[in-house]
């Protein structure tokens, strides 16, 4: 009798486990049961970069709240589990991990400083959760040492070559600009990247590069570095950095009487980049409010609606905000053109994704899974951000 009891309960054990579940699962992550779909953002909500991270946050979940707002997902509430993984790699992985295996995400919008991305995505790829980063621009991001692109790995903004190469082709041919002073980062693959494609580009086309110097990103007194691109008399400073050392760089350098002026890229978008010390310098951005398009001004009315400054004024937003925005979109218009939650299927409509952003019209390379669009270059003058020029792929 006992024997039959356990060859019973063994054959019940085997029915339920076979109707809950026997059919072979799809070869990319998909949901469990039916419920919220979940999507992750990783973004640096506090530290040096807190701003970045909060427009990115706006960003992302603005565009989460109008598909909500029609009916959500494949017949699903979008759900959001946010992380603030503050732009370093250590925070950023244990926030992935976190998402993936306590949350159950199947997506991940983040981060927003490659240094960051490049370990998420990493951990992405191996448990073949989708990530998008809106932000990250080094080359390394989406394509592998094998010179292929990354399995669910994705960006929204254009990658760090094609950066350099639209500040350095600007200086050369708007500008007229023949030499150049570099400055990296060297813990910085953000910064490092940058700066390899400018100085590349702009040899290639005729330029000089008359000195290159690294720092740390702990480093606060540039004195010493100063002293050699005033010796060197550049036409020009080549400073890809994020906007707290643009702001420290910039004031120092006037302090010494350099008045070249320095050029960078779209680590330098924020509101707290000091206007009056970066007076005159040059930067790459994906996108300028004053864009008359409909897909710009809509988002930025939109925007302004929904979030305000600390004196209640609506806010204009920065790249990050629009960047996020365009990111989510991306990958929401993915999953829905895909028809399921299965991030294999998702990856390959994205890849066939068309899509009119506010930072333009997107399309995927599918062998670098970069978005192919146009740049922006805009000016701090006066003040004030100015729109100079829009520079084509």
């Amino acid at each position: 009798m006992r024997t039959f009891k356990v060859v019973s309960l063994l054959m019940v054990i085997a029915l339920v486990l076979s109707a809950c579940g026997g059919a072979a699962a799809p070869s990319g992550t998909t949901a469990a049961p039916q419920g919220d779909l979940k999507i992750a953002i990783l973004a640096p909500l506090s530290g040096s970069v807190a701003t970045f991270g909060l427009s990115t946050k706006e960003g992302a979940l603005m565009a989460i709240d109008e598909w909500n707002a029609k009916g959500g997902l494949l017949g699903r509430k979008i759900v959001t589990v946010v992380e603030d993984s503050q732009c370093k790699a250590d925070p950023a992985v244990n926030a992935a991990n976190k998402v993936i295996d306590q949350d159950g995400v199947h997506y991940i919008i983040g981060e927003v400083c490659s240094s960051a991305s490049i370990p998420v995505s990493r951990i992405a790829t191996v448990k073949k959760v989708l990530q998008i980063s809106p932000t990250s621009t080094n080359d390394a991001l989406t394509v592998g040492a094998d010179g292929k692109a990354v399995p669910y790995i994705f960006r929204a903004c254009y990658n760090d070559s094609f950066q350099g190469q639209v500040v350095a082709n600007f200086a050369l041919k708007t500008l007229n600009f023949k030499s150049a002073f570099v400055l990296s980062d060297q813990t910085n693959s953000y910064t490092i990247g940058l700066a390899d494609s400018f100085a590349k580009t702009f040899t290639a086309g005729g330029g000089t590069i008359v000195g290159k110097e690294n720092y740390l990103g702990t480093d606060t007194d540039f004195s010493a570095i100063l002293s050699k691109v005033s010796a060197a008399k550049p036409d020009m400073i080549f400073l890809g950095d994020y906007y707290p050392t643009v702001n420290l760089f910039y004031k120092q350098a006037k302090e010494k009487g350099i008045t070249a002026p320095f050029m960078g890229g779209d680590g330098w978008d924020s509101s707290d980049l000091d206007r009056v010390a970066a007076d005159g310098g040059y930067y790459s951005n994906h996108y300028d409010p004053g864009d008359t398009r409909a897909e710009v001004q809509n988002f930025i009315k939109a925007y302004g609606a929904k979030y305000k400054d600390d004196k209640g004024n609506p806010k204009v937003p920065d790249a990050l905000a629009v960047l996020a925005y365009d990111a989510a979109n991306m990958l929401l218009n993915s999953i829905n053109n895909a028809g399921a939650d299965d991030t294999d299927k998702v990856q390959e409509a994205m890849l066939k994704l068309s899509y009119s952003g506010v930072s333009g019209k997107i399309t995927i390379d599918p062998n670098t899974h970069n978005p192919i669009k146009a740049a922006v270059v805009e000016q701090v003058k006066d003040g004030k951000i100015v729109y100079v020029s829009t520079i084509n792929p």
